[in-house]
């Protein structure tokens, strides 16, 4: 029998995983398989591959209307497949750790409760991480689990990066700016040496997450020194649903001049805006850059000068830029995006490479370029696994 750490990144009607070797430190080689299942509460798709590609499920699942009903099939599929393999962890994707947790943690009941009351913060994210959490817990009570945090990664921002500029009684009741997509970020962070070497990968350099849900962050020696992202994941830059930088008064207007109710403001902003609401044509990059509608040109329009706005303001964080790094389902699929916000970027240094960035190569500027640019994939699964091996029992002393 060999070790198996399964991980999981729980949505309101979805279920990502991916099962990783445990038996060693796991590493991209190790991935064993990996997939999702959608439409919890409805009619769930059951769908995974293994780590070339193949498919191994693709099928509807008849009894699947809760969190803990979908992950009791997924475990007994994972039995089923796997049966020369024994589950130790499962590690979860949580969204907000707040100002209490640093790094990821061991579950216990004091961090479910410290969870819980972090809800509040993260309301469209954070019960259905706690759901896969508890199902697994009854699915399996004596499974070690592990919470690694989107917010974790960010802590080492010094405090006036992370300061609203409201009275510090509020400020102390946690109001601040946390920041997220920590996981991807440690991702790149750790291969950073990899690809732009030792010496650069601890310059001055803005890795911009771009997908469905979009940020940017300015790193130094390769910790966060600042994001785009605050105290919500409304923040920032527009995204496929959500509204991005928006000014505060606009929602008191909404509320107080239009009759809105919080809820009905909450689904505007979250649900209705974004590349969604401006377009008015679909929240999908790649859908908006096949369309001919004025209107999906002007949503891309927007997007990319969103991130020329931040890019500069992050530079400025860092004073000055030596690499800028694309991540994520557009950023490292949509070579025109990557054009655009390189080319409105020329005044920070960055001369594109047009016949790399179409070739998807991992570096995309020319030799010449002052600043580079580079195409990295991310690996957020990964991250939990590793940190999910360092904290359980089977993985506190390594094997390999």
């Amino acid at each position: 029998m060999s070790d198996a750490i399964l991980i999981l990144n729980a949505g309101s009607s979805s279920i990502k995983f991916s099962l990783f070797e445990g038996h060693v430190r796991p590493g991209a080689k190790g991935l064993i398989c990996d997939g999702e299942l959608d439409g919890i509460g409805h009619r769930v798709h059951f769908v995974a591959k293994d780590n070339s590609g193949a498919t191994l499920a693709d099928q509807y699942l008849t009894d699947a209307a809760t969190h803990e009903n979908t992950l009791a099939a997924l475990l007994r599929w994972v039995e089923r497949q796997f049966s020369n393999s024994d589950l130790v962890a499962a590690g979860h994707r949580v969204v907000h750790g707040g100002s209490v947790y640093s790094s990821p943690v061991r579950i216990d009941p004091t961090v479910i409760g410290e969870l819980n009351k972090l809800i509040p913060l993260a309301p469209l994210h954070q019960p259905h991480n706690l759901a896969a959490i508890a199902a697994i817990s009854k699915l399996h009570p004596a499974l070690p689990q592990v919470a690694c945090f989107d917010t974790a990664f960010h802590h080492t921002q010094p405090e006036i990066a992370t300061a609203f500029a409201l009275p510090r009684a509020i400020t102390d009741q946690g109001i601040r700016r946390y920041g997220f997509h920590g996981l991807s970020y440690e991702y790149i962070a750790s291969i950073l040496p990899d690809v732009l070497g030792p010496a650069a990968a601890e310059g001055r350099v803005v890795v911009a997450h771009l997908g469905n849900g979009a940020s940017m962050c300015a790193m130094h020696r390769r910790q966060s020194v600042a994001t785009t992202m605050g105290f919500t994941a409304l923040d920032g830059l527009p995204m496929g649903t959500r509204c991005g930088n928006l000014d505060p008064g606009v929602v008191l207007y909404l509320l107080r001049e239009k009759g809105m109710t919080p809820q009905a403001v909450t689904d505007l902003l979250y649900h209705s805006s974004g590349l969604l609401g401006v377009s008015g044509v679909s929240d999908d990059m790649r859908a908006l850059l096949a369309s001919d509608d004025p209107l999906a040109a002007r949503a891309i329009a927007l997007f990319v000068y969103r991130i020329s706005r931040e890019l500069g303001s992050l530079a400025a964080s860092l004073g000055g830029l030596d690499a800028l790094v694309f991540t994520a389902g557009i950023g490292e699929h949509a070579p025109e995006i990557r054009r655009q916000a390189c080319q409105q970027a020329a005044w920070l240094g960055i001369e594109l490479d047009e016949a790399a960035n179409t070739a998807g190569a991992s570096r995309i500027t020319t030799p010449d370029s002052r600043t580079s640019a580079w195409v990295i994939p991310t690996n957020e699964d990964l991250m939990i696994a590793r940190h999910t091996w360092r904290l359980t029992d089977d993985g506190a002393t390594e094997k390999n």
